[in-house]
């Protein structure tokens, strides 16, 4: 595992300098979560693996998106559960959803999901979000989704086989640069699970790798 220096901004700062200078693309009118949230090659597989997987629920599930950025997926998941809280560590764009999405099961809240106490719920969201973290950060927010019974986990990794969990400076892009990815069962996180499903996974090309989801059993 490389050990690299840590970030010098918390990581409230680092996602806020991402959309105030819209480094991951968008207009200067709007919050912009990137291409993973908005190319549609990307988010159809994982629409129709997901909400296949809450319907098969009934709707009954509390879903807890832990990273919600610009709502374009959530809201498009919204109509599968029985209540969608959508959190996100910048408070400016959790006001503008706020303003923007008002549905009566659908709950906004603005946390740090790695120091916070996090909602109780069925089934956790984590789309694309630990790619972007520090070990250390993911490691003390790992040890906290056992409330969860089910995960839904989404990481851009390489293709083929990598070493795991390379560490980084939060917010510096992600380990695709290290030619590595995140696996929470493998070392230093070690989730404990019951079962996994690979939901859908999404190719890009060999030398910028795959968005792999998967159903966690905790």
């Amino acid at each position: 595992m490389n050990k690299r220096n840590k970030s010098p901004w918390p990581t409230i700062k680092v996602m806020e300098q991402i959309y105030d200078e819209h480094l991951w693309g968008g207009t200067d009118f709007d919050f912009y979560s990137g291409e993973g949230s908005h190319d549609p090659k990307i988010v159809n597989p994982y629409l129709e693996a997901v909400s296949s997987f809450l319907e098969s629920h009934n709707k009954s599930l509390v879903v807890c998106d832990l990273g919600c950025g610009d709502f374009n997926i959530g809201k498009q998941l919204l109509k599968y559960s029985k209540c969608y809280i959508g959190i996100d560590i910048v408070e400016k764009l959790i006001e503008r959803n706020k303003t923007r999405y008002q549905e009566g099961h659908l709950q906004f809240d603005c946390m740090d999901i790695v120091k916070d106490e996090l909602p109780k719920a069925d089934c956790a969201i984590l789309r694309q979000v630990l790619q972007h973290l520090s070990n250390k950060e993911i490691e003390t927010l790992s040890k906290k989704l056992s409330i969860y019974k089910y995960l839904i986990l989404t990481e851009h990794i390489p293709i083929g086989h990598f070493i795991p969990n390379s560490d980084m400076i939060t917010g510096q892009g992600n380990r695709l640069k290290y030619k590595s990815g995140v696996d929470l069962l493998q070392a230093p996180f070690h989730l404990k699970i019951k079962s996994q499903q690979v939901l859908c996974t999404s190719k890009i090309s060999e030398k910028e790798g795959q968005i792999v989801s998967i159903l966690y059993e905790l």
